[in-house]
């Protein structure tokens, strides 16, 4: 998958646990944790946000572009 989700650099960086982010972001921990692992489809606008937020980073803090293989869909546009 091109896109790698790097939340678990910040939340170090910040020195915040997951358990922490969750509360403060209103999202469940295991919704967080598959965010964090990248098995998520997509992310709402509004979470990225309130996640920036409590953060105080940008979206592509969080979010990162590699070349590579495309997901598991097979969708390679």
């Amino acid at each position: 998958m091109p896109i790698i989700v790097n939340l678990d650099v910040m939340l170090a960086k910040r020195k915040m646990r997951s358990k922490e982010l969750a509360g403060a972001i209103g999202i469940s921990e295991p919704n967080l944790s598959l965010l964090k692992s990248g098995k998520v489809k997509g992310v709402r606008f509004a979470t990225l946000s309130r996640i920036c937020r409590v953060l105080d980073c940008q979206p592509g803090d969080i979010l990162e572009w590699r070349d590579g293989p495309e997901d598991d869909d097979g969708n390679t546009s």
